[in-house]
């Protein structure tokens, strides 16, 4: 009598190699971490875990909650925000070297407006939020209206935006207005627990743009218009509507952080923000996995490598280390992200082709 497949399945079992048995820990195990380096943000998540570990071994002052709210709230929350906005337009293909001079000209023009012209504070607020929008309006015009490049246009901005901000304060720190901080401190303090408003922002605003980035149709046309633009026009999507709205974005992204700045740290300051602040959010944007030259990006990325930064420079202030080595670890960053973010384009357009 001839035994069946199913017979010779049970006496001889599964063949050596074969599928895991379901449960195994192991297989779970090996399929988890496999999603994760799949994951665009997994090397810089790595990053930040191991920089956080190291400099807690550091220094026993480097978890404690002062410097935490501080590393978080006074250091990590400006460049997460920033960076949110610089991601929207990187990957649209444009940057904005102006948004630092939003963050310093916006709590400057609601000291005038609450001060000098007796404005009630929210109005004063509002109109500061407001000027981020209308600086993104124009470069948004000048770019693509006129058909300026984006840093040319942005860099005439924020220059512009620089030198009214010395002009009006005659390049003078001033005082917080005293009937904004009762209103203020929700935007960020270093009193109680308002300290940590300003990192609660920043969460915020980056749950809210990764849903918008990869769960909505603007989204995909942000990407689609930073990938291939002509395609882009060709199917119908509004590229001007696009790139207008990530430059608003950004502007407002720095009216949002100038206001946290002088609110933080009780003082409204014409040395705060400007091209660091700029600077400092790109590069979040790139070491967290966004491509400057276009087509991808990814906020989540962003608020990771804007970690980062904060832990190194935070980091070497917690344990005595000189800061002047920072910039060399920065721009190392840079040239790697840049470096795998070329790679991983051509791989792309290899397997396309």
């Amino acid at each position: 009598m001839s035994e069946t497949a199913e017979q010779r399945a049970n006496v001889v079992g599964p063949p050596p190699g074969g599928p895991a048995k379901r449960g195994d820990p192991l297989a779970v195990l090996r399929k988890t971490g496999g999603l994760f380096i799949r994951q665009r943000e997994a090397t810089i998540f790595v990053v930040a875990v191991l920089l956080l570990v190291y400099f807690s071994t550091k220094s026993s002052a480097f978890y404690g909650q002062s410097n935490v709210s501080n590393l978080l709230s006074g250091i990590a929350a400006p460049f997460i925000i920033i960076a949110i906005g610089e991601v929207l337009l990187l990957i649209c293909g444009e940057i904005d070297l102006s948004v630092g001079f939003v963050v310093v000209f916006a709590p400057f023009l609601m000291h005038y407006l609450i001060d000098f012209y007796g404005v009630p504070v929210i109005p004063a607020i509002l109109i500061s939020l407001l000027l981020g929008l209308v600086v993104g309006w124009v470069n948004g015009f000048l770019t693509v209206t006129l058909g300026l490049p984006s840093f040319i246009t942005t860099l005439g901005t924020g220059f512009i935006l620089l030198g009214l901000t010395l002009t009006t304060s005659n390049a003078e720190p001033v005082n917080v207005p005293a009937a904004a901080q009762s209103i203020g401190k929700f935007f960020g303090s270093q009193n109680g627990g308002y300290a940590w408003s300003a990192i609660i922002w920043a969460v915020i605003l980056v749950a809210i743009f990764h849903v918008v980035l990869t769960r909505t149709r603007w989204g995909l046309h942000t990407v689609a218009v930073g990938g291939n633009l002509l395609g882009a026009r060709e199917s119908g999507i509004s590229v001007a509507r696009i790139k207008y709205g990530s430059f608003m974005i950004c502007g407002l992204m720095g009216a949002i952080v100038g206001l946290q700045t002088a609110f933080y740290d009780n003082t409204i300051d014409p040395s705060a923000g400007g091209y660091p602040a700029m600077f400092y959010g790109v590069t979040a944007a790139v070491i967290g996995g966004t491509a400057m030259l276009g087509g991808s990006g990814t906020i989540i990325g962003a608020f990771l490598g804007a970690i980062v930064l904060a832990t190194l420079q935070d980091g070497f202030l917690i344990t005595g280390v000189s800061a002047n080595p920072l910039d060399i670890y920065i721009g190392g960053a840079i040239l790697i992200a840049m470096i795998a973010n070329v790679q991983l384009a051509r791989r792309q357009a290899a397997g396309r082709g």
